[in-house]
């Protein structure tokens, strides 16, 4: 059996190591077991199913590993699944925690995640006074634990975005940059759904009367809720920030190209001057009294030289050119 960790905790400090097979210890208070699994499989969990009274159809969420973030009741225990959250280059990495609580037991299912529990039982271990508070205030932790993940995915992808707004400000957009702006929008889209309902959930934890659930614990499950929200203030903010990024880019290349457009019409008024009066000498006429004229030449160079400076002066003068 896949188990990472399994022991009994008395007075909020480690006793012995249990076999999850055998028949469960006697526990008072708040002494609880603590049974941490990755990825196990349906005859793996079958044991602990009968030994701990767990509900099939909690157990069979547990194995799917496809479930939204939900609090479920059964009975006296609490079922509860939280989604665990990491990047990948530019992709948002999903990963799965069903955890069974009881009053004297818990029991963690991992699939997919990139972060182990063993930290954070490290630092559980650490404060025996926070952790001789029972289950529940393991409950919290691991919520906490799985949230405080969030945070790194949402700063790292707005580096990113703020990296191309900043290249964006120099220069065009590309048309990959242009298709990463959107996968990025889309991540956060997705991950958006997954906040929705892990807010959900620290909302029920916090605000339900619910089983195994004291109530001296709720000002934790409070904080955790708290996180979730600001997290999701600034998933939000961040799509924003996505949409204006592109938006910003549209108006500056249309700048760019009237600025184009406005430089070649200058351009073309003023050789659209040696453009006139060559054509008008280039007509074969017989009776043209300027060709006559000595110095003709030269005035009519001195006449396109002044009237082409003129006009390069009014343009240069209205940012034209």
């Amino acid at each position: 059996m896949p188990v990472i960790a399994s022991f009994v905790y008395r007075n909020g400090r480690r006793g012995e190591p249990l076999t999850v097979n055998g028949t469960p210890p006697l526990l008072e208070g708040h002494d609880f077991a603590w049974i941490g699994l990755h990825e196990p499989v349906p005859s793996e969990i079958e044991g602990l199913s009968a030994t701990y009274g767990l509900h099939q159809l909690a157990v069979e969420d547990a194995l799917k590993a496809h479930q939204v973030p939900k609090v479920e009741v059964y009975g006296d225990q609490l079922f509860v699944i939280a989604k665990t959250a990491h990047l990948e280059g530019d992709k948002i990495r999903y990963g799965e925690t069903a955890i069974f609580v009881g009053r004297h037991h818990i029991i963690t299912v991992r699939h997919g995640s990139a972060r182990a529990h063993t930290d954070l039982r490290s630092q559980l271990e650490a404060s025996p006074r926070l952790l001789s508070q029972g289950s529940d205030y393991v409950l919290h932790a691991i919520l906490d634990f799985i949230v405080d993940s969030y945070l790194p995915v949402v700063q790292e992808i707005e580096d990113k975005v703020l990296k191309m707004e900043k290249h964006m400000l120099a220069s065009f957009l590309e048309r990959e940059q242009i298709r990463r702006l959107f996968r990025l929008r889309r991540q956060l889209i997705l991950f958006g759904r997954i906040l929705g309902p892990m807010s959900d959930v620290t909302s029920k934890l916090v605000h339900l009367d619910l089983p195994c659930i004291d109530e001296n614990a709720r000002p934790f499950f409070r904080d955790v809720h708290d996180h979730v929200s600001r997290v999701e203030s600034m998933v939000g903010g961040l799509r924003e920030v996505i949409t204006s990024v592109f938006e910003a880019s549209n108006l500056l290349e249309q700048q760019r190209q009237g600025a184009i457009t406005r430089q070649l019409a200058a351009w073309a008024a003023i050789l659209a001057v040696p453009t006139a009066i060559a054509g008008l000498y280039g007509m074969n006429f017989e009776n043209m009294p300027e060709l006559s004229t000595r110095y003709g030449y030269y005035v009519v160079i001195a006449v396109i030289a002044a009237l082409c400076g003129i006009l390069y002066y009014r343009f240069k003068r209205t940012g034209w050119l």
